[in-house]
């Protein structure tokens, strides 16, 4: 196995350390780009990468579960602005 570089491991660790910043970022991309979808795939595809996101937030599996289920976009956005 070929060692890492100081460099590599540098980025390695601080990509682990912001691992919780970037999923938040990801989801309010999510938000964004609901809000302008036209395409009902589009927007199925995004409600998928929506729930991985508040997955790796740690978002409570109830709260998940009931914006998940609903569909609803507000509350979606709500949750991402507390989180912020």
């Amino acid at each position: 196995m070929k060692q890492r570089s100081t460099f590599q491991q540098k980025i390695i660790r601080n990509y682990y350390q912001n691992r919780g910043d970037i999923a938040i970022q990801s989801l309010g991309e999510v938000v964004s780009e609901l809000y302008l979808c036209t395409n009902d795939r589009k927007r199925d595809q995004l409600w998928k990468r929506a729930e991985t996101a508040l997955k790796g937030v740690g978002a409570e599996p109830t709260e998940v579960a009931r914006i998940l289920k609903a569909r609803d976009l507000g509350a979606l956005a709500k949750f991402v602005s507390r989180t912020f």
